[in-house]
């Protein structure tokens, strides 16, 4: 399974975790505040964070750069923070109709793709636009994104587990119009694009495609809800 290479779990946080990335090699992640707040873990390098420093809005998601092999943020208003990272862009200071969700970064680490809660995605770098949710009626907002392993297409995914392909990604099934007893906060793709994972604030998983199911937390207690999940590479 997926190794552990260490928590905040237990220790003092100033605001919450949102989001979290892992390393290329899949040895180690990283984990985000809501404040900007970087924690690194396994061979995930601190390459800098905005804990401490006065944000316009907070943060809400977090992706690797595969290149170098640092990281980027994104602020609920589209403002994003690259540390050793290259920066191709944001929406800081762009009016938006709804807040920026998630981020996911493309495969060569040479762009990155935002998405809103109405399903609006902005592609920045040598990410490219393959359609959006934006403008079209949702039963849930999107809560999360997973690009495909060529970087041309992307799932957005509802808070209601609904599931939405575009470019070259499939669609393998959802639990959208299922009774679910927590909603849907974050997703991830197979290594191969063929299946993904979606994930509850419980800790529910739902596996589709040829994504293996290896367990979760849906059913047992848990101090805080479920806000982000990543892909083990080498584990799978």
């Amino acid at each position: 399974g997926a190794p552990f290479y260490g928590s905040m779990g237990g220790k003092p946080l100033d605001r919450p975790i949102v989001a979290m990335a892992p390393t290329v090699d899949g040895r180690g992640y990283w984990l985000v505040a809501s404040d900007g707040g970087v924690f690194a873990f396994g061979d995930a390098s601190f390459d800098g964070s905005m804990g401490g420093t006065r944000l316009s809005q907070p943060v809400v998601g977090l992706a690797t750069d595969a290149v170098t092999g640092g990281y980027w943020m994104v602020a609920a208003d589209g403002g994003i923070f690259a540390f050793g990272a290259p920066f191709y862009g944001s929406m800081g200071g762009k009016p938006l109709d709804r807040p920026i969700v998630a981020m996911a970064p493309t495969v060569d680490g040479r762009g990155y793709w935002l998405v809103a809660s109405d399903g609006g995605v902005f592609a920045f770098g040598d990410a490219g636009y393959y359609g959006s949710m934006g403008g079209k009626p949702l039963d849930r907002p999107i809560v999360a994104m997973a690009p495909t392993p060529d970087g041309r297409g992307y799932w957005l995914v509802a808070s209601d587990g609904g599931v939405f392909a575009f470019g070259d990604a499939g669609y393998y099934g959802s639990t959208g119009g299922l009774v679910l007893a927590q909603p849907v906060c974050t997703a991830a793709a197979t290594p191969d694009g063929r299946g993904y994972w979606l994930v509850a604030s419980d800790g529910g998983v739902f596996a589709f495609g040829n994504a293996g199911y290896y367990g979760s937390t849906g059913g047992m207690a848990l101090s805080a809800p479920v806000v982000s999940a990543a892909v083990a590479v080498t584990a799978g």
